[in-house]
């Protein structure tokens, strides 16, 4: 007999002994885990989001330390092992094959070099952090949909506290949330629905860009307002996509699906107490005139008192979308977990950080959409630049008479169309000058926004422009303004090194208005190193006192236009580097691209040089152009202060008088 074998038995017995051991104290630990969380359900004190937060992330540490989470990463290490669920060869299984799509779908051929060089970058741009298990990874998905319902779970956790004052006003404020967590279900579902798009996509011929372009156009339609509103910002500058495909994604500047019947008639209800047929005259809620992705516009007539008379006027009536912040903090949590869930279909340590950072800057893009969704808000900037246009003759905004939270009325645009319509209708006699004339305006003001008051339109794509028969320029739209207050310094910096191509200025600016400098800045040489990498595959060569002459001669305006380009696409792709941008730095990225959209636009099939000669014709004449409009301001006043001192007949009076702004007529 082996005395060796009652040894290893007793070993066997104390090793599962201790096993148990350590299972009973680690669920103790999460029993006790959960304390926290129960003891702040049970207090009678309301609790506060952070409050809500902290708990629940104790009680999600215990679950995060149990032995069974553990288990199930060894079971998911073993299934990888096995081939039996998606590994790290998968991963880059369907990463080739998408290079391939991309290589065979491109409207130029591929050099293979770059190919290859494509896959040198991608082993080399990331670390290799430790893959999650199938338990681990699920325990964060669930977490970040509690997350997402924080605010809704602490409203019904403190309605709930109120037991003893419990009335009907509270069980229906239950259900209005309960409510709003159903009309989520139905927005996942669409969402998750209008995937099925991606495989007629793979399916379409890879060089007909039409085919593509529709299932493209059908896909962002069904996902809804928050998709759209992305495929806006992507339609912004048509040279990063092929042109079927940028031009049908530029239709969502000027018409995407309308809204309903009811959800209008409801809207009124809501604002005013009223429909809107007892308010205005012609108003019809199933014919808008455009419609956006946060919501529709609808023209109206509305009785007016001028001079003691009540005169009829035309109105521009834009209504919001019910629900569209939901739209919005819903599509952010299905990117979120298609991003997460990525870790499981394509499991690959080097994607890890590309894929963290695409999420954090997700959520930063989609925290910088919240002011646009609010009405009154965007009242307060339109009146803004209302008043500053009164002094100007090279740029106009149409009066604001009244606003809710979810409706504005405006001013009646009669003679003007947007942009892109208005070049279609342009005669080639005269499109040069139009051109011209367009593009110097809106450069000055621009610039004017920029310089004079630091602030900037946030969304200025073509559709956003409006053009008078006599070439006037009108703005509109002006839920998302831009403020460069304390971000010029770096908002120079960043555009001087990116046009000079100096990636040191660039590294140190891109850190500074990252979300984490301090992360950042010890990764400084390996942000530099990507930079110069990028810049280098542009041929964007760096510009010194020595050869700042020479270089630009020898580029011309395709290199100058190049270099602007570089502006957008390094702020825009810094995900690469793992660098997340800041909510502000990251719209003042998006209302860039939106501006060049517009200047694009308004060159369309024309080329870059005519382009680039027309925007520095326009800086020349800069001084110019301000000239012209302070003397226009200066006319403006005198004519105002004659109007007022001098004895003159009443039609005189009124000749020389500034235009008055209309009153602000309350429903």
């Amino acid at each position: 007999m082996n005395h060796s074998e009652p040894s290893d038995l007793a070993d066997k017995q104390l090793g599962l002994l201790r096993g148990l051991g350590a299972f009973t104290t680690s669920t103790y630990r999460l029993t006790k885990g959960f304390a926290p969380l129960l003891k702040l359900l049970a207090s009678e004190p309301d609790v506060t989001r952070d409050e809500l937060t902290l708990a629940i992330d104790k009680a999600f540490e215990g679950l995060y330390q149990h032995p069974l989470l553990r288990q199930t990463e060894k079971l998911t290490s073993y299934l990888r092992k096995r081939h039996l669920i998606p590994n790290e060869q998968s991963t880059e299984d369907l990463i080739r094959f998408l290079v391939e799509q991309v290589t065979a779908r491109s409207p130029v051929p591929v050099p293979e070099a770059l190919v290859q060089e494509f896959w040198l970058f991608f082993n080399e741009l990331f670390s290799s952090p430790d893959l999650k298990g199938l338990g681990e990874l699920t325990l964060d998905m669930v977490r970040l949909v509690l997350r997402t319902y924080e605010p809704q779970l602490v409203e019904i956790v403190n309605l709930l506290k109120a037991g003893r004052r419990f009335n009907q006003w509270q069980l229906n404020e239950i259900l209005r949330r309960a409510a709003i967590i159903r009309n989520d279900a139905t927005i996942v579902r669409r969402q998750i629905r209008a995937l099925r798009h991606i495989k007629p996509f793979f399916q379409a011929d890879p060089r007909d860009f039409g085919a593509q372009a529709q299932i493209v156009a059908a896909m962002v339609r069904e996902f809804g307002p928050f998709f759209i509103k992305m495929a806006q910002v992507a339609a912004a500058n048509t040279d990063f996509l092929p042109e079927e495909i940028a031009r049908e994604l530029a239709v969502f500047h000027e018409d995407v699906p309308a809204m309903t019947e009811e959800e209008v008639t409801s809207a009124f209800l809501e604002c005013y107490g009223k429909p809107a047929h007892k308010l205005f005259m012609d108003f019809d809620p199933a014919r808008p005139v455009k419609s956006g992705s946060i919501g529709s516009v609808y023209f109206a007539k509305k009785p007016f008192i001028e001079d003691g008379k009540e005169v009829l006027k035309p109105v521009v009536i834009k209504v919001g979308r019910h629900n569209i912040d939901r739209e919005f903090i819903i599509g952010k949590l299905v990117l979120g977990l298609a991003i997460m869930s990525s870790q499981y279909w394509a499991p690959h340590t080097k994607l890890a950080p590309f894929l963290r950072a695409m999420q954090e800057q997700i959520d930063e893009f989609v925290a910088g959409f919240v002011e646009e969704l609010d009405f009154e808000s965007e009242a307060r900037h339109h009146l803004r630049f209302y008043e500053r246009s009164l002094k100007s003759n090279m740029w106009k905004v149409p009066a604001i008479y009244h606003h809710t939270r979810r409706i504005i009325e405006m001013e009646y645009l009669s003679d003007a169309t947007s942009l892109t319509r208005a070049l279609r209708r342009m005669p080639l006699s005269e499109r040069c000058r139009f051109q011209r004339q367009i593009s110097e305006r809106l450069l000055y003001t621009l610039l004017y926004h920029v310089m004079v008051h630091g602030e900037m339109h946030g969304d200025l794509h073509p559709g956003n422009i409006m053009i008078g028969s006599d070439g006037s320029l009108h703005l509109i739209d002006w839920g998302n303004v831009v403020p460069l207050d304390g971000k010029w310094n770096l908002v120079w910096d960043y555009l001087a090194g990116a046009i000079l191509a100096d990636t040191d200025l660039l590294a140190d600016t891109l850190i500074r208005v990252s979300t984490q400098p301090e992360a950042n800045a010890v990764r400084r040489a390996e942000i530099k190193a990507l930079l110069d990498e990028t810049l280098a595959k542009k041929n964007i060569r760096p510009l010194t006192l020595g050869n700042f002459i020479p270089e630009l001669k020898r580029e011309g305006a395709d290199g100058l236009y190049r270099r602007g380009q570089a502006i957008l696409q390094l702020m825009s792709n810094t995900q690469h580097a793992g660098v997340v941008l800041k909510r502000d730095y990251l719209h003042l990225s998006r209302a860039l691209f939106a501006a060049a959209g517009s200047f694009g636009s308004l060159y369309e099939n024309e080329s870059k040089k005519k382009l680039a000669a027309d925007v520095a014709r326009g800086l020349l004449r800069l001084p110019v152009t301000f000239t012209q409009d302070r003397l226009y301001e200066e006319s403006r006043s005198l004519r105002a202060r004659l109007a007022r001192v001098l004895p003159l007949p009443g039609i005189i009076k009124q000749r020389l008088a500034p235009p008055a702004r209309p009153a602000l007529n309350a429903p």
